[in-house]
């Protein structure tokens, strides 16, 4: 099972074409809708929502991923749930880029107090990262910069932020997940 997150713009086609692309490595994909625009709120139903699919498969190892601030939200909630997770230009830093786009984006910094400190450092090779350096609206220097002590890095030479086309991907990402959480190597 792979649970796809999708970004701030939850109604682009190119979420329905990652979805199709992603079954092309496991049928089951399973989309999980939030608002985008209440943080607390979207962390509580991402989390519901996730553990839910993950008590209905029967998948032993199933996968969370995520675009832009779905990225944000597969990384911790993946960590939470004992998931691994891939994300594609992940938001980094909401409570800074979102201002404006919603109603509370200092929630995103309360969020970060409370979530276990050192959880990347816990999370350790349990998540890979698809970065492009093609990205004009994240920095992908600093995301490769923050995220690369901690999780296999990949750069995409082509796609654009929101990874329309994750199709030459694919089999790295099945490879990782089927790999065992105890012998991860990517």
């Amino acid at each position: 099972m792979i649970i796809y997150l999708h970004g701030f713009d939850a109604t682009s086609p190119s979420n329905y074409e990652k979805v199709m692309q992603l079954k092309f490595i496991d049928e089951d994909v399973r989309f999980v809708h939030y608002s985008t625009i209440h943080p607390k709120r979207d962390m509580s139903h991402i989390l519901k929502q996730v553990h839910k699919n993950i008590l209905s498969t029967e998948d032993k190892m199933p996968l969370i991923c995520g675009v832009g601030l779905g990225g944000y939200w597969s990384e911790r909630i993946g960590f939470l749930c004992g998931i691994k997770q891939v994300i594609f230009n992940p938001n980094l830093y909401p409570e800074d880029n979102m201002v404006g786009k919603i109603e509370w984006p200092e929630e995103y910094i309360d969020i970060n107090t409370k979530c276990i400190s050192d959880y990347r450092q816990k999370n350790h090779n349990k998540c890979l990262c698809f970065l492009s350096r093609k990205n004009c609206t994240l920095d992908s220097s600093k995301s490769d910069y923050e995220l690369s002590k901690y999780y296999k890095v990949i750069f995409d030479e082509t796609q654009a932020q929101k990874f329309q086309d994750i199709s030459h991907h694919l089999q790295t990402i099945k490879r990782f997940k089927l790999q065992s959480m105890e012998g991860l190597q990517i």
